[in-house]
């Protein structure tokens, strides 16, 4: 085994500053729904931690190739993989292909997400269903996908987003919801699963994050969550992409089966 790869898992020589255990040179990352937002941002921290990334998004290859251009003047290697998450075919396709063109997996993040918000009582199951499609079945099938060859190897990690609303629920997105509190159960099951061969399974669970999807909030609803966050700040991509590069290191080695808030505390 590369030292590259011995660090990426965590694994390499005991006594290295933790500076150095946040290095992730020699890593082929995967990051799904990283055409914008959260996801661009978490693409970017991997590469500028020295991983090469393939960026994933289901429709917008435009934003995915700009993502991946951004990637390659971070001197990584990039790789724009369409794919729809929860299609089993598209997924092991994709996977497939990130080996074969980038080299072997040593870290999934698994964040494509989309919402359909609505009251219980006038939500289309329809809604429902996509919405548990593509965070909870595309979570599923991507970790599975990935875990099958990082078992053989013993080494990498999956880093599962889920979300504040997955542990305290939210009116109006019992789907989002229930698929983030899903992606909770699914990541501490897959923890015990792959353990013992060497590969990590961590979620994160960002509270309110400055995304052009939450700048479209009303002003008078960006306010009441910013009072109900202890920290008084509204989180941004950063933070959680931070985070992502913390749990896919070595600094993380001895961390599995968690779910870590960055949430300024709104979860409390």
């Amino acid at each position: 085994m590369s030292s590259a790869h011995s660090e990426v898992d965590g694994r390499g020589p005991e006594g290295a500053s933790f500076g150095g255990k946040l290095d992730l040179t020699g890593a082929v990352a995967l990051v799904t729904g990283a055409g914008r937002g959260i996801g661009r941002g978490i693409a970017l921290a991997l590469a500028g931690a020295g991983a090469d990334v393939a960026v994933n998004d289901f429709a917008d290859e435009e934003a995915c190739a700009a993502v991946a251009a951004e990637v390659e003047a971070l001197g990584r290697r990039a790789l724009v993989v369409m794919a729809d998450v929860s299609d089993e075919e598209q997924v092991n396709g994709m996977v497939e292909r990130v080996e074969k063109e980038l080299g072997p997996l040593s870290v999934v993040v698994n964040n494509a997400g989309i919402t359909r918000d609505n009251v219980t009582m006038m939500m289309d199951p329809a809604d429902f269903d996509a919405v548990i499609a593509t965070h909870l079945r595309g979570t599923f099938l991507v970790s599975k996908a990935g875990a099958r060859r990082m078992f053989r190897r013993r080494r990498g990690c999956i880093i599962n987003l889920s979300s504040v609303v997955g542990r305290r629920g939210n009116a109006g997105q019992a789907n989002y919801a229930a698929a983030k509190a899903g992606v909770i159960g699914l990541t501490k099951s897959l923890a015990k699963e792959l353990g013992a061969r060497g590969v990590r399974v961590n979620a994160i669970a960002p509270g309110y994050i400055d995304t052009p999807m939450t700048q479209a909030l009303p002003e008078e609803a960006r306010q009441l969550i910013v009072d109900n966050t202890p920290l008084r700040v509204i989180g941004t991509t950063d933070d959680v992409a931070a985070a992502v590069v913390f749990l896919a290191s070595p600094a993380a080695r001895f961390i599995t089966g968690v779910t870590l808030p960055v949430d300024g505390g709104l979860g409390i």
